[in-house]
């Protein structure tokens, strides 16, 4: 039986946060969405910033329009409007219905989604008349409209929110992008069990969740206690598949790699080179070896042929000072970029280190001494040795990844649209993984809340294709961790 439909009015806020939250709010023809004269004037005068979010939303919005089925409609056609409306106070009011076209993202199903869009029209905003506020005077027109139809309103401006609820008016925000405690995003659990027989049974988890698994037994009073035997393993296709890191990461591992020292990193190394595995999204605090770990496990799988080469990209987003911008700083473009690049080169050298220190002749294997300028060579005859390159995300733009371990850092300083750009370019036979740290935020129209990094983790909870994991534990020293949990 279909449910009363609600009757939605959008305050710009939403718009700018998700073009798409119109398509959510119409909810499969469930309820009908307006907007205001108003707030199309809003995203009209916001589209033409090109270094905001913002502004690339408010072109999205026009683009999703901007498809010849627009045209004037009469009060009779707008659906599903109360008897009560008073139309002394609507009388004048005009129409337009704009139609909103968005790409099914099933791809088994080509038609389009076409979502209705109502504009209301006022020639004259009785609010006017006695609005004596500084600021706020386009909210209070758009409240008019909101009470005077006995829409829901829709904001994302708390301010504006309260004062509509305060005028008696219905009203709720609409946060899409927005996730509201990243720490607690969480993809790992731990299974108790007794039987060893339950482990064969399917699990309701997602893919590549991590299982801690703790057996237990009674004693003969009847009571339960821990045996002490503890294993780990990942969901793979609705079953659990054993993890051994005693033997994956012991006499066996490589001398050559850096072993993971934990079961955090042991869990990334896992996912990461797993062979069903494509995409991997990592939140990490600072000196928790997500670069570290994801080298090591590109390196392995240069080595067995699942991949050809390791492509590093970082965002070029500063920490807030305008002057350290890439712009800004001496030499070309390559010489710019290698500003940015530290965080692996610094795991390469960690890596040089490591193997100079357990190969038969290191002097043949690597070159220069480790505080010289001869390290630099090192590094570099290391990268081409293991082609190993590095790119800036300006140049993703037109190009195709294919059999490659692509690792993206700083996420958490991208928008949606830069990882929407960054995943479009994955060929076949590439794995992407994903990091950074939301505590970290560079980007001025960014937050911790909101930005690419804890939106892909959010996916990551509900859909299999994208594996998560949170290191949480910091490795570099104790002034670090200090400072991660203090600051």
């Amino acid at each position: 039986m279909r449910s009363t439909p609600k009757r939605y009015l959008l305050d710009t806020s939403v718009i700018l946060d998700d073009p798409a939250n119109i398509l959510r709010l119409f909810d499969d023809s469930e309820n009908y969405v307006y907007i205001t004269d108003i707030v199309l004037a809003e995203l009209n005068n916001r589209k033409e910033d090109a270094q905001t979010e913002a502004g690339y939303r408010a072109r999205e919005f026009f683009r999703l329009v901007d498809n010849n089925k627009g045209h004037s409609v009469t009060r009779k056609i707008l659906p599903d409007l109360p008897d009560a409306i008073d139309k002394t106070k609507t009388n004048k009011d005009r129409y337009y219905q704009l139609t909103a076209t968005y790409q099914n993202a099933d791809a088994s199903q080509s038609q389009p989604v076409e979502v209705p869009l109502f504009v209301i029209y006022r020639p004259h905003y009785r609010i006017t008349n006695s609005y004596t506020e500084k600021y706020g005077l386009n909210d209070a027109k758009i409240a008019e409209i909101a009470d005077d139809y006995g829409f829901i309103l829709v904001t994302n401006d708390i301010a504006f929110k309260i004062a509509a609820q305060v005028e008696g008016i219905a009203s709720q925000s609409l946060r899409n992008a927005s996730v509201e405690n990243p720490d607690e995003l969480m993809f790992d659990t731990t299974i108790y069990y007794a039987d060893p027989t339950e482990l064969t049974k399917r699990v309701e988890l997602p893919d590549f969740t991590q299982v801690t698994l703790i057996q237990k037994s009674k004693s003969s009073t009847n009571e339960e206690y821990q045996t002490g035997v503890t294993q780990f393993a990942i969901v793979v296709n609705g079953q659990l598949e054993m993890c051994d890191f005693d033997r994956r990461f012991g006499d066996k591992f490589s001398p050559m790699r850096v072993r993971p020292i934990n079961v955090e990193q042991k869990f990334f190394y896992t996912i990461l080179s797993h062979p069903l595995n494509n995409v991997i999204v990592v939140s990490g605090s600072t000196g928790s070896g997500k670069t570290l770990i994801a080298l090591q496990a590109g390196l392995e799988m240069i080595e067995d042929g699942t991949i050809e080469g390791i492509v590093y990209a970082r965002n070029t987003v500063t920490a807030s000072d305008r002057y350290t911008e890439m712009g800004f700083r001496k030499g070309d473009q390559s010489e710019k970029l290698g500003y940015f690049m530290y965080p692996l080169y610094s795991a390469i050298n960690f890596t040089i280190e490591h193997m100079k220190g357990v190969a038969l002749d290191p002097n043949v294997e690597f070159s220069g001494n480790t505080n010289s300028v001869k390290k630099e060579t090192a590094t570099t005859t290391f990268m081409e040795k293991h082609s190993i390159e590095v790119m800036d995300i300006a140049h993703l733009r037109g190009t195709t990844i294919s059999k490659k371990l692509v690792i993206i850092d700083e996420a958490q300083n991208m928008t949606n649209a830069t990882m929407k750009l960054i995943g479009t370019r994955m060929g076949e036979g590439t794995k992407l993984c994903v990091i950074g740290d939301p505590k970290q935020i560079d980007h001025p129209f960014l937050s911790r809340r909101r930005n690419a990094l804890v939106a892909l983790m959010k996916k990551a909870l509900n859909d299999s294709y994208v594996a998560g994991i949170q290191l949480r534990h910091t490795i570099r020293s104790e002034t670090a961790q200090w400072f991660d949990e203090n600051f």
